[in-house]
């Protein structure tokens, strides 16, 4: 008798087919890609066809499996709304959920946020997942994520629910010697001709820094490209360029100095999801305690 396909074989199918990437996918779902690379190969001895096209520089869906991913996605979907109404109906909470993240939030203390969360349902897998704004907003439109928390008004969020969590203001980390130290606060055509330490160009704070300098007609010279806060910070520090940060960030570098940026828009973060009907019970779990912990204010 011919086996059924599985599950997780599917899953295993609709990674590979979002990501393109053997190697990605498996880091995506946390397992061995060999492991991923037989059931896929499963997968397609029981359908009779090839899913992909491997090649040593990329992975491309064929037609058999542009055709499958659609039902492969459904076919998900409707397993784990079957598992959440079992659950609900036992009291319980399980499944999966996938968040995504920028790396320093501030305003909202993320890693309490999921540590209560599995206190609070220690049946559900969570997975985390550090990423650029975009890259973050993308992986909510094509299911990769069930919820990032992420700012607003850099891309486009059209079609997906946002749940604003918080803001601040954005702020001038300097040096200690910096001829702006002390002032009350600066305007951003202060800054023209100002050498700029920041993050790469995927990174929302990065690209939030250059729409306030390209609205006062400021072009920068960003010199020092990191991918950490706490190096912006040190490079910032010890007179190696400026930053323009959200204001959380006075609380990592005692060295630097933080003065006030008037007229900037403020930093808004939101936790950001899929459209209503693509929403999972765990996902709404979290957004409730999300708008708890909001309530209490920032890093509650």
């Amino acid at each position: 008798m011919k086996r059924v396909m599985e599950l997780r074989q599917l899953e295993y199918f609709v990674a590979v087919a979002e990501e393109l990437h053997f190697t990605r996918a498996a880091r995506r779902l946390f397992v061995a890609q060999s492991g991923m690379s037989a059931g896929i190969r499963s997968l397609e001895k029981e359908l009779g066809a090839p899913l992909f096209i491997r090649s040593t520089r990329r992975v491309e869906l064929t037609d058999a499996g542009r055709a499958l991913l659609p039902v492969a996605r459904q076919a998900l979907a409707k397993a784990s709304d079957a598992r959440d109404a079992v659950a609900a109906v036992q009291g319980l909470l399980r499944g999966t959920l996938s968040v995504g993240s920028l790396q320093c939030l501030g305003v909202l203390d993320v890693p309490s946020l999921l540590a209560r969360f599995r206190e609070k349902h220690p049946g559900v897998e969570l997975r985390l997942r550090h990423d650029g704004t975009a890259d973050l907003i993308d992986g909510v439109r094509a299911g990769r994520l069930d919820v990032a928390f992420t700012p607003l008004g850099i891309h486009s969020t059209e079609g997906l629910g946002v749940l604003p969590v918080a803001d601040e203001p954005m702020v001038l980390a300097c040096g200690p010697t910096h001829r702006l130290v002390g002032k009350a606060g600066i305007r951003p055509d202060d800054l023209a001709g100002e050498s700029f330490v920041d993050f790469s160009v995927t990174w929302g704070t990065r690209e939030f820094a250059d729409r306030i300098l390209a609205a006062a007609g400021v072009e920068r010279r960003v010199e020092l490209e990191v991918n950490d806060a706490h190096s912006v910070l040190d490079l910032v520090s010890l007179g190696l360029g400026v930053a323009i940060v959200p204001a959380h960030f006075e609380h990592k570098n005692s060295h630097a100095c933080f003065v006030p940026i008037e007229d900037a828009p403020s930093w808004r973060i939101a936790a950001v999801t899929p459209g209503e009907e693509r929403v999972s019970t765990a996902a709404r779990a979290l957004l409730r305690m999300v708008e708890e912990a909001a309530g209490r204010g920032p890093g509650a």
